[in-house]
């Protein structure tokens, strides 16, 4: 029985380690079999800490309850990184030669490989073309190149070949690449090093629609990770600060026949259930809040969707804003982007609608802003859901509030409508008086702060329908609201 249980100990290990993969093995597979094997980075893309000090003109909406991470790729082999490349690396504390926006050529790949988030409501991985050059002139388009790879399609150890079981801490790579013979190149070599075929997805870079390549005129792109809501807070800082995976260029030395993919196919939005039964009821909360606050003037703003699909983006050269395809995003304007724009824009020079008329915050006590609404979460067309409070000039998030906050701010409105557990209330002051459903919003401490005269703007995310594995169709939900309150 003791040589039984030794054998069957052994056997363990060794299926442990086939599973699990030997990332220099990995490496030394890929270079005997004639790839350039350059290894990154993965960090923090602190969009607000680049805007404040004044590397970027903006921190372009980031999404204040998600710390984005992304991949710090190399260079191609004999080409360097740009200076203003080089100076966000810097000043995102990441060691030089490597930048979040690089180009990619049409027979290389960006692999990463190691583990997942830690457990979170949400995690993603995403490609996007982030400029592209149109004759002499280079735009910010930072549109999706497709769909992700989502807590809920991902192969892991955990979920192997998307089976359904734990995605969160558990060893995974992913190819993202635009040839499919390197893409199989790079799965013999992880199979030799010991990776699970069941653990491998791939990331498409359609080259029907890019411009690939390593040359100044060639596309730019940037990879972003982004977990939301750990389960155990701590857990999701150890990640941020030291995700326990690799990132490598894989770069061919000989040149082959090129066999580029197909675009792949999209999960499609909707399942046909809506959230249209909740209209009279979110008019009742509408009611009751104009009814509380009788005695101020009352200015309701719009609200509209913010993105469009990154196809949408790319066709027509206009800035996307950087959107996933697992969410809806709606914004308190009339309209939709829809500007050209060139790379690190100053935002202040576009989206008049967002300041036309100004929405401000001042410091007056009687001055607030209510944001109501569905809860997407609680209906179950979303798996998290947020809104966040930017200024309008340069897109800086300062705060989301998330619809863990969102229980139970209804109920003190509609007391006796037993659809107020789907419904939500919050507040948006320079002084909250205490109240425990209010966000008051800073100033006076730049990109992290809105000033009482800066113009701003609401912004909301639902991300994830279970049932489709991607994000909500915007027809099948009843949209967020926000009005200003005002002496």
């Amino acid at each position: 029985m003791l040589v039984l249980g030794f054998i069957v100990l052994m056997w363990s290990s060794l299926a442990q380690n086939e599973t699990s993969g030997d990332v220099n093995a990995f490496r030394e597979a890929l270079e005997k079999d004639g790839f350039t094997v350059q290894e990154g980075r993965i960090g923090y893309l602190d969009l607000i800490k680049l805007c404040d000090l004044g590397v970027l003109p903006a921190a372009y909406g980031n999404n204040p309850s998600t710390k984005y991470l992304t991949y710090f790729v190399p260079p191609a082999p004999g080409h360097d990184v740009p200076e203003l490349f080089s100076r966000i690396t810097e000043a995102l504390g990441m060691s030089q030669g490597a930048s979040a926006f690089w180009n990619l050529g049409p027979d290389e790949a960006i692999v990463f490989v190691g583990r997942t988030p830690p457990e979170c409501r949400y995690f993603s991985f995403d490609h996007y073309l982030l400029s592209r050059t149109y004759g002499n002139e280079t735009r910010w388009i930072f549109a999706p190149l497709g769909d992700t790879v989502n807590n809920l399609v991902i192969n892991t150890e955990g979920t192997p070949s998307g089976a359904a079981g734990n995605p969160f801490n558990q060893t995974t790579m992913i190819v993202a690449t635009a040839d499919r013979g390197i893409d199989q190149r790079i799965r013999a070599a992880a199979v030799s090093a010991g990776y699970s075929v069941d653990t491998f997805n791939t990331q498409v870079f359609p080259s029907s629609m890019l411009n690939m390549g390593v040359e100044d005129s060639s596309d730019t792109f940037i990879m972003l990770i982004r977990p939301a809501l750990y389960k155990d807070p701590q857990a999701g800082e150890d990640y941020l600060n030291n995700a326990p995976a690799k990132v490598f260029r894989i770069t061919p030395k000989e040149s082959a026949e090129l066999d580029p993919y197909d675009y792949p196919e999209l999960r499609v939005r909707g399942t046909g259930t809506t959230e249209f039964d909740l209209v009279d009821d979110l008019e009742e909360l509408r009611i009751a809040i104009m009814t509380r606050y009788s005695g101020l003037n009352a200015t309701e703003l719009p609200t509209s969707i913010a993105a469009q699909s990154g196809s949408d983006a790319i066709q027509r050269g206009i800035d996307a804003l950087g959107p996933d395809n697992d969410c809806c995003y709606l914004w308190s304007a009339s309209q939709t982007v829809s500007s050209p724009t060139p790379p690190f824009p100053d935002l202040s020079l576009y989206y008049d609608f967002l300041r036309d008329p100004a929405i401000t915050l001042s410091n007056d006590t009687n001055e607030f802003i209510i944001v109501y609404g569905v809860n997407h979460v609680a209906t179950g067309k979303a798996t998290y859901s947020n809104f966040a409070i930017y200024g309008a000039d340069i897109f800086n998030g300062l705060k989301a509030i998330t619809d863990e906050e969102f229980n139970g701010t209804a109920e003190e409105y509609l007391p006796n409508n037993p659809n107020a557990k789907y419904l939500y209330v919050y507040k948006l002051a320079r002084n909250c008086n205490g109240d425990p459903h209010c966000y008051e919003v800073p100033y006076g401490i730049g990109a992290y702060g809105i000033e009482p005269d800066q113009p701003l703007f609401i912004a909301w995310r639902s991300y994830l329908e279970e049932a489709t594995k991607t994000g909500p169709s915007y027809s099948e939900i009843v949209y967020d609201r926000a009005i200003k309150f005002s002496q």
